[in-house]
């Protein structure tokens, strides 16, 4: 028997539910989709086994594992807990770019930064939430933002958290580099400005400044476990990652967000979400996925 027969032999014997040199039965997806869900909310239907199967596989290739069965019994064993936050971190989405929905940034500009800045100039504070960051490019578009009207505002009390669930590309976003197709949304003039040019892998990228950095600070984060801040954010961000978890889970995530959201603060969202549940009672539109508390429009 070949290694390709072996390999699709393991398991269950039922059918895989995608091709390839390794058999991911049904048992085995319910196992990795049993998992993914207890450790961060994340729902996944049958219809994603293909997906699971291309970014699960070269985990197997890399542990020299032959089947699906086996990777599921390490990462429920007590000695596969590093590999489960590995399992984690690869079947997560990381899709980014700067200044995506560039709708909520307008509204950040226009709208809430001009009385925010004023207040901080005064000594007050300013805190905007990405609360799934990715490699970076929203926070530091938030940021950006910031920067766009006050230049200066690294020197004073403004900070934007970024948080995500996989340490992998938090780790990217801490180091700032971009190739030039990731920075092709920047405006030059911001480029010129807040970031500098570096080579990587005989390639030209673009890093960001110190004064970009100084602004956005980095931590690992799973949403649907104990958030550790206190305070309340002017702005959040959090945009096209509740559309990977089941209803019960995101109403219970907009309704978080309601007393961490300053009393004039906005919440952002992705394109295709909406907030339901008893965050409705709290928070109302205002503006293309934009979410603001009840009577905070008219402030």
């Amino acid at each position: 028997m070949s290694q390709a027969q072996r390999k699709s032999a393991k398991g269950d014997g039922s059918e895989s539910l995608a091709p390839g040199e390794f058999t991911l039965n049904r048992q085995d997806f319910s196992r990795i989709s049993s998992m993914i869900y207890q450790d961060a909310g994340i729902y996944l239907p049958e219809t994603k086994a293909a997906l699971v199967y291309a970014r699960l596989a070269k985990r197997l290739r890399a542990l020299n594992l032959e089947a699906f069965q086996d990777y599921c019994n390490l990462v429920e064993s007590p000695a596969g807990t590093h590999e489960r936050g590995e399992m984690l971190a690869a079947l997560t989405t990381n899709v980014t770019r700067f200044y995506r929905e560039p709708h909520h940034f307008e509204h950040l500009k226009a709208r809430l930064l001009p009385p925010l800045i004023r207040e901080a100039q005064r000594g007050g504070r300013i805190r905007l939430w990405s609360a799934a960051c990715s490699s970076g490019q929203e926070p530091y578009s938030a940021a950006l933002t910031i920067l766009s009207l006050w230049p200066e505002a690294a020197g004073s009390d403004v900070r934007v958290l970024a948080t995500d669930i996989d340490p992998h590309i938090l780790e990217a976003g801490a180091k700032g580099i971009y190739s030039e197709s990731q920075i092709e949304n920047v405006p030059i003039d911001q480029r010129k400005r807040f970031f500098e040019t570096v080579t990587l892998d005989g390639k030209p990228h673009w890093r960001v400044c110190s004064a970009l950095r100084a602004l956005v600070t980095f931590r690992q984060l799973n949403l649907i476990e104990a958030w550790p801040m206190t305070g309340t954010f002017d702005a959040i961000f959090c945009r096209n990652v509740v559309i990977y978890f089941d209803e019960p889970t995101q109403q219970r995530i907009w309704t978080n967000f309601v007393p961490r959201l300053a009393a004039h603060g906005a919440l952002y969202i992705g394109h295709s979400e909406r907030v339901t549940g008893a965050a409705t009672q709290s928070l109302v539109s205002d503006g293309v996925s934009t979410y603001r508390h009840k009577g905070a429009q008219s402030r």
